[in-house]
């Protein structure tokens, strides 16, 4: 109980206060999602929405994070810009990472997912035995606290929900993940433990890369995964 009343106070600060600006130039600026708000305007503004009237201009979006996936967003200031990330990330030139934690000991610790998706109730998709056009996903894992282990994840391709659905088949479901966990588990968790962990692309011919840990969720800022993360600072040099 006293996790979900930690969650819901940890989500009104975030719709009120500022957005994180990681990022910015006069081509695309690159922002921190907080947990548990809508990429696109529901009953509320979403983050595009909120970004773009922090900024004061609009905003182009080349791709997005679910409402419990917190982390980095990269979003366009011009149609042009969009439309080359758009392309980048179609021809997987935008190479991203995730950190997720779980408390479910999965049936290996690194490797790859692949395989494709199927829509299963609810909105929800499944991991099938196929692979006419498959979701492609690269991992590693470490152990933190007793029944608790984090990943680190990147995926080869955009499937929606891919990353909390293949951590799923692997039998370590994302903590707090109250479409793909066990219910009961999940509404214990402060949020659901996904974060956009790290980018590295090259645009207009300069190279970037960002990392940001994540800042919310008391699994998330153990000094257990903070010791993890001082050895997991450059991702692209785990894979």
């Amino acid at each position: 109980m006293a996790h979900t009343i930690f969650g819901a106070i940890n989500r009104l600060e975030a719709h009120l206060s500022a957005v994180r600006i990681v990022h910015e130039n006069d081509r695309f600026v690159v922002a921190a999602k907080p947990e548990g708000v809508n990429f696109h305007s529901e009953e509320e503004a979403g983050f595009v929405v909120r970004l773009s009237e922090q900024l004061g201009q609009s905003l182009f979006s080349v791709h997005r994070l679910d409402k419990m996936t917190s982390g980095l967003l990269i979003l366009a200031k011009s149609p042009e810009a969009a439309a080359e990330f758009t392309r980048m990330f179609e021809s997987r030139e935008i190479e991203k990472y995730y950190l997720a934690i779980s408390t479910r000991k999965p049936k290996k610790k690194q490797g790859w997912v692949k395989g494709d998706m199927g829509k299963a109730r609810r909105g929800d998709y499944k991991l099938l035995t196929t692979m006419t056009n498959p979701a492609i996903t690269q991992f590693i894992s470490a152990s933190l606290r007793p029944n608790e282990r984090v990943f680190l994840v990147k995926p080869h391709t955009g499937k929606t929900h891919q990353i909390r659905v293949a951590l799923k088949s692997l039998g370590s479901p994302c903590a707090g993940d109250e479409r793909y966990a066990a219910a009961d588990d999940a509404r214990k968790e402060d949020r659901g433990y996904l974060h956009a962990y790290a980018l590295r692309f090259t645009f207009g011919g300069e190279e970037f890369s960002f990392v940001l840990p994540p800042e919310e969720g008391e699994r998330f800022t153990s000094a257990e995964i903070k010791e993890r993360l001082s050895q997991w600072s450059e991702p692209w040099n785990l894979f």
